[in-house]
């Protein structure tokens, strides 16, 4: 079969994700890259196209534009999905009117603005019937598939604890007063929403904490600071969590702690045994047992306790490092495999379902609305917002 057309949106020159989405999509073979309204400005988005090899014709000034036209070229040539990399405020129309002509979407993350636009996403992706995929990328790596699938079978027993962590530390100063984009519209509300540094990144760390053990969070007390003076938005979050089933655990994140750079780290312990990941050292998954000496498994290498999901993630030999780039890819060819397999009137493999989806991104909204709530509110537990 052909290969998916992919629209973009967003992601021209100046962005630093376009080019990981570009990359990522294309990595496997079954995406190219056919339009794109890759800026806000037209003479950017047009150079930014020029640049990536696009013909003039689809090089579009607007989203709307490029909808539009799209929609009018037969099937085959026209895009088939959309691709959505622009700052979290401009998530929400384009995936809106996407789905509303007949186009997948892909979207990087948070998924919308607030958690109202959020549900209505989820209320046309099952309106529509159309495939929503939203990169939370991290779910994408070898190790952390493999630890989902130990958590699930029950080899760490009844979960009791998760501990998750994500530590950054570039924004320790005022960066965005410094005409740095990705600072400046990170940390202004009016672009990136109710939140900063959870929206960014903790919601990475509750997706993360919710993909391995298949447990929801029920409800958290939060405590959010904004550190450097005269910030608006947050820039440092702890939050308890009690999950669904009884278990505790606690989110740490941070874009303040000086030194630090990508620092997600993930701890879970059952009953039986435990677990630890780290996204900095991403090939290699640590577990730890009641009975027997404590274990690193490493990707790539011969072991017959890997799961097939863990082994399809995998690209390369062992001893050859695999890492964001390579787990951003497995998102899109998953997302491209289920998209095909739906073009040709079939049932897609279920490993191929394995990226997370619209739902997964109105879990975020909700997640960063509880948690502002909290932080706000006299009371020590707030609810999570469900949005089902």
């Amino acid at each position: 079969m052909r290969k998916l057309k992919m629209g973009m949106v967003g992601g021209g020159i100046d962005s630093f994700i376009g080019a990981v989405h570009r990359m990522a999509a294309t990595m496997d073979g079954h995406i190219e890259l056919a339009c794109g309204a890759l800026s806000s400005t037209p003479e950017r988005s047009q150079k930014s196209g020029e640049l990536l090899g696009l013909p003039d014709s689809r090089i579009y000034e607007t989203y709307t534009e490029m909808i539009q036209n799209e929609k009018s070229l037969p099937v085959g040539e026209r895009m088939d999905f959309v691709c959505i990399v622009t700052p979290n405020h401009l998530h929400y129309e384009p995936a809106k009117l996407a789905l509303e002509n007949g186009f997948h979407v892909m979207s990087d993350k948070p998924m919308t603005y607030n958690l109202k636009e959020a549900i209505d996403l989820v209320k046309l992706v099952q309106d529509t019937g159309l495939i929503f995929g939203l990169t939370h990328n991290y779910t994408g790596y070898p190790m952390v598939k493999q630890a989902r699938a130990m958590v699930r079978n029950g080899s760490l027993g009844k979960i009791r604890k998760i501990a998750v962590e994500y530590f950054q530390g570039w924004l320790a100063t005022k960066l965005e007063d410094t005409d740095h984009k990705q600072a400046a519209w990170r940390t202004d509300p009016k672009q990136s929403g109710a939140a900063n540094c959870m929206g960014d990144i903790g919601t990475h760390a509750e997706n993360l904490a919710e993909y391995i053990t298949g447990l929801k969070i029920d409800s958290l007390c939060a405590d959010l600071t904004s550190f450097v003076p005269g910030r608006t938005l947050e820039d440092d979050g702890n939050v308890l969590l009690r999950f669904e089933g009884g278990a505790r655990g606690s989110l740490l994140a941070t874009q303040v702690a000086v030194g630090e750079e990508n620092g997600l780290k993930i701890r879970i312990y059952g009953e039986k045994g435990g677990l630890e990941w780290a996204q900095q050292e991403p090939n290699s998954l640590k577990t730890n047992w009641l009975d027997k000496p404590f274990e690193v498994m490493r990707t790539g290498t011969n072991f017959s306790g890997f799961t097939t999901a863990a082994v399809s993630a995998s690209r390369l030999p062992s001893g050859h490092p695999e890492g964001f780039i390579e787990a951003f890819a497995n998102l899109y060819k998953n997302f491209a495999l289920t998209l095909k397999a739906k073009m040709q009137g079939k049932e897609p493999d279920p490993e191929h379902l394995d990226f997370p989806s619209v739902y997964d991104g109105a879990r975020g909204m909700a997640f960063i609305e509880t948690v502002v709530e909290s932080a706000k509110s006299p009371d020590k537990w707030v609810k999570f917002k469900d949005y089902l």
